[in-house]
């Protein structure tokens, strides 16, 4: 059973855009050494869309040959094409992963009958003994894997024994643990909805794929082990953590000479931006991800200053790379070059 803090990892690019790789091997460490249950590569955050075959393949080579059995390993392999997702499953099978989360196709469109038959199932038969996570997020990938067709591929291949649950629809996630039984794995695809899908007697989740544990890794898996443990502590913590939440995404509107706009932020640049302000390897996001707004840039300091004030989560970073975040998160110096300065 998947249970606990996995932590899906950004990748961490050189100022011209090369996966750095020495840094990536420093991230892998200081999550092991927050004692996070597992590491996800090559996911979302892990800014997959933007990744060569060979580079993905390198990355997960990366983190299986520094991290080994010290940590759980789940690799993104997912795709809108089959033929790919198998290729580099087997890769990572080969290397003796046993976790892959397969994103819903997207683009192209598939239904969910489609998702189940055309490309969760043909995986899962192929690997039988690899756990199969499907990735649903209707968000980014334009198309659902439904509870019922999750329910049959479960049934039909026992390997596909866990979600991750990101379509932010509470009712979904109550339909798949009605259908999927009491044995299956629902972990939160949202770090701000983990406590409320652990706690739903509905839903009961055991865990997190999380965002914001890139930063505060123990106390995410703190988190998810009091709300599990129903102790009253998870109430603080969440509150400490929660500015950290609203970094996964940030909004704003910009004013123009044509009318305002709205600015997206998506994940994982503002979390990116952090990390490149206090000092943990991280570098840019690739085009055509870019930088951040004014703006946002002023919300992602605003939040950050309110869990370094109200806290010590930020502290284990300190001690492990070697930086002073009071210096870095209160100086414009360390902002240069990371907002666009007009529209």
């Amino acid at each position: 059973m998947f249970k606990g803090c996995y932590t899906a990892l950004i990748t961490p690019f050189t100022d011209d855009y090369q996966v750095d790789y020495a840094g990536l091997s420093k991230l892998i460490e200081f999550q092991i050494s927050e004692n996070v249950s597992g590491i996800l590569i090559a996911g979302t955050t892990g800014e997959s869309p933007t990744l060569s075959w060979s580079e993905h393949e390198k990355i997960i080579k990366t983190v299986y040959d520094v991290a080994g059995e010290r940590t759980v390993i789940i690799a993104g392999t997912g795709s809108n094409n089959t033929s790919e997702s198998l290729k580099v499953t087997q890769f990572a099978h080969d290397l003796g992963i046993n976790n892959i989360l397969l994103i819903d196709p997207y683009y192209n469109g598939p239904s969910s009958l489609e998702i189940r038959k055309e490309y969760l199932e043909i995986i899962a038969k192929k690997f039988p003994s690899v756990n199969v996570i499907p990735y649903v997020i209707p968000g980014r990938t334009g198309t659902q894997l439904l509870p019922q067709d999750l329910a049959m591929a479960y049934a039909n291949c026992p390997n596909i024994n866990t979600v991750k649950e990101a379509t932010g629809n509470f009712d979904n996630a109550k339909l798949t643990r009605k259908l999927c039984g009491k044995d299956f794995c629902i972990l939160s695809g949202d770090d701000d909805k983990t406590v409320s899908l652990i706690q739903d007697e509905e839903i009961k989740s055991t865990g997190v794929i999380s965002v914001a544990s890139n930063l505060v890794p123990a106390a995410i898996t703190e988190l998810v082990s009091t709300t599990l443990k129903n102790d009253s502590q998870y109430s603080n913590l969440e509150k400490s953590i929660s500015p950290l939440f609203k970094l996964v995404g940030v909004q704003t509107t910009e004013s123009t000479n044509l009318g305002d706009v709205v600015v997206k932020s998506r994940n994982p640049v503002p979390t990116k931006t952090l990390m490149r302000i206090i000092g943990l390897p991280s570098g840019p996001s690739r085009q055509p991800l870019g930088l951040v707004t004014k703006q946002a840039l002023k919300f992602i300091l605003e939040q950050s200053k309110l869990v370094y004030e109200n806290s010590d989560l930020f502290k284990p970073i300190e001690g492990f790379f070697d930086v002073n975040i009071r210096e870095r998160l209160y100086s414009d110096k360390y902002i240069d070059g990371l907002y666009y300065e007009s529209y």
